[in-house]
């Protein structure tokens, strides 16, 4: 069976979610540092969920004898408001989770690696819809009072 494409998802995954994780980390200290300790956990611990899913892909190309190339993230500025972050977040969550759907015939050949990703998806669809309804609740509560909930 040839893998090339499951090397070439895997590898894009590896990379794109990296770089992913690391804002949340970055975004988690600044939230914190702003006195949003809720929010800035739940992105720390964010990072460590995110870095978990690397792992099990790096394990996957290293199974199937390649290693996995380390790409530096793009540079990012941190978003200092929270309301703000959530919505460029949840952008990029709308995206990622594009992006996985389409991937997913492609790795049909290979389940091990099918299965991976399909766990990932309904992972980060979690997330989206929890940007969502954060977003949402702004709405409903006012954005004064859910930064409150925040600390």
């Amino acid at each position: 069976m040839d893998f090339t494409t499951t090397l070439q998802i895997s590898q894009m995954i590896i990379n794109e979610l990296t770089g992913s994780a690391f804002v949340h980390k970055q975004q988690g200290h600044l939230f914190k540092s702003q006195g949003f300790t809720k929010l800035g956990q739940k992105y720390l611990d964010h990072y460590t969920e995110e870095m978990g899913w690397v792992e099990k892909y790096t394990e996957r190309m290293l199974d199937l004898g390649c290693v996995p190339q380390v790409k530096v993230c793009n540079e990012t500025t941190l978003i200092e408001d929270p309301k703000a972050y959530l919505e460029a977040d949840l952008k990029l969550q709308k995206e990622g989770v594009e992006t996985l759907y389409k991937v997913m015939p492609a790795l049909a050949t290979d389940p091990t690696t099918y299965d991976i990703t399909k766990a990932y998806l309904l992972d980060e669809e979690e997330d989206q819809y929890w940007d969502e309804e954060q977003l949402d609740l702004i709405e409903k509560i006012g954005y004064q009072n859910w930064l409150v909930k925040q600390m």
